[in-house]
């Protein structure tokens, strides 16, 4: 665990200040890479990512909140981020510097009245782990073992304003054009003033937890509201292991393969039957057991699917509609891929563009059965990731491409292949939106 912070900047003036310092340091590591490339031009670029990925992280990391948490989504869109800001970025997971003992005290006294050491039989004052909005400690309460999480202070009313101070790092190291940043910025901060409503994560964890309990070999904590409050949440401490330790035991591949059937049921159900789903799949949320069990974990990400998105999005992924043009393009039109007002020519390149991309996420329930451990098909998505940040229709675009319902729908899909991934899990990847009744429901909507 790193060194405890006993405060965290919440004026606008103080969080700036970070941002700014950060860019300088940004603009020291790029004269000192130019400088070292002009002696030596055996070095190389990655040097530079290390030194930057390092710096952002650092700041980040102090100021938490949007800022952190944008850290943490682009550590899981692992085809857009080089590899040395992903893999510093993922520490934003689970392992943030925490808040001293003190804040945590004043936390409850605002809301309780009373400490922590008065609610609960026993608490742990040192952070078990600290993420990007909050950090878990351990209690007991009745014998029962608790997870308890505690926002940072003043998070919820920075969130506008860090959005617009990340903005910059986040075109540069995304490669996209302002108008895709602005749309991406927008659908985020709705998504991150939810987070941090920790009355809202309740309801929602109860009620999900609650209606994917049949689902075989998920678990999930029980929530208590008698000891939660708008910026504290109690609930049930799960025991497993966070992915990297899981795969350092060597689980035999039966039992990834069974954790990955586990996920991708899970997932299926909240898309095509609830209608919302879990959008936050990064490792640091599920626990995972000898057995072959998954837990789950933090509802405070959860993205509701409107009827009529759900029908273009699941419609267009099928493979019959991407290789008809005329049907393909008119989804891609409803869902702003491509824009009435471009030239013909536009409108050509642009189909193209997101013909791949589809076709690209939808590979994986094309032949019933994936292989998730094939490398190949992710070097493919990050190869093609690549192509199009140097793509000058993709940086130049005044469009911005795709509809925002689909941001947390997309990146709920990759953040899921990547862990499927890193499991090497081979499952069957059968989808209600595969079957012809589907099509026959959404025909009502097209």
């Amino acid at each position: 665990m790193q060194k405890e912070q006993n405060s965290i900047p919440t004026t606008k003036v103080a969080r700036a200040s970070e941002f700014v310092k950060t860019g300088f340091k940004i603009g020291v590591n790029h004269v000192k890479y130019y400088t070292k490339k002009a002696f030596d031009p055996t070095t190389t670029k990655a040097e530079l990512h290390e030194l930057n990925a390092v710096d952002i992280y650092d700041s980040l990391s102090q100021l938490k909140g949007s800022a952190l948490k944008v850290a943490q989504m682009m550590s899981m869109d692992r085809n857009i981020l080089p590899k040395q800001y992903s893999e510093k970025f993922q520490l934003s997971q689970y392992s943030a510097p925490p808040l001293s003992g003190p804040l945590v005290v004043k936390t409850f006294q605002k809301y309780f009245g009373k400490s922590p050491l008065e609610l609960f039989d026993s608490f742990e004052m040192k952070a078990n782990n600290a993420a990007s909005i909050g950090q878990v400690h351990i209690a007991y309460k009745d014998g029962k073992k608790l997870a308890v999480k505690i926002q940072y202070p003043g998070i919820a009313e920075s969130i506008s304003s860090d959005l617009k101070m990340v903005k910059p790092f986040a075109v540069r190291l995304m490669g996209l054009n302002e108008a895709d940043i602005d749309n991406y910025m927008a659908e985020v901060e709705v998504k991150l003033m939810e987070e941090t409503d920790y009355t809202l994560e309740l309801k929602r964890g109860i009620e999900i937890t609650e209606a994917c309990a049949h689902i075989k070999d998920l678990f999930f904590p029980k929530y208590y509201a008698e000891f939660s409050s708008p910026k504290i949440i109690t609930m049930d401490w799960l025991e497993g292991k966070h992915l990297k330790d899981f795969m350092e035991t060597n689980p035999s591949q039966e039992v990834l393969d069974k954790i990955g059937q586990t996920l991708w049921d899970f997932y299926e159900f909240q898309l095509h039957t609830l209608r919302q789903v879990h959008a936050d799949p990064h490792p640091g949320n599920f626990y995972f057991t000898p057995e072959g069990n998954v837990g789950v974990i933090d509802f405070g990400c959860v993205k509701e699917i409107p009827e009529q998105f759900y029908y273009d999005y699941f419609s267009l992924i099928n493979p019959e509609t991407i290789t008809n043009r005329e049907r393909s393009d008119r989804l891609f039109k409803k869902l702003n891929f491509i824009y009435d007002v471009e030239s013909p020519e536009d409108r050509t390149t642009y189909s193209g563009i997101f013909t791949k991309v589809i076709e690209l996420l939808g590979r994986p329930f094309h032949t019933g059965q994936f292989d998730f451990g094939d490398d190949a098909y992710f070097e493919e998505v990050f190869e093609y990731g690549e192509k199009l940040t140097q793509m000058k229709e993709v940086r130049e675009s005044k469009h911005p491409r795709g509809v925002r319902d689909g941001l947390y729908v997309n990146r709920t899909y990759y953040g899921l292949y990547t862990i499927l991934n890193l499991l090497r899990a081979r499952i069957n990847t059968h989808s209600r939106f595969m079957e012809p009744n589907f099509e026959d429901e959404a025909a009502a909507f097209m």
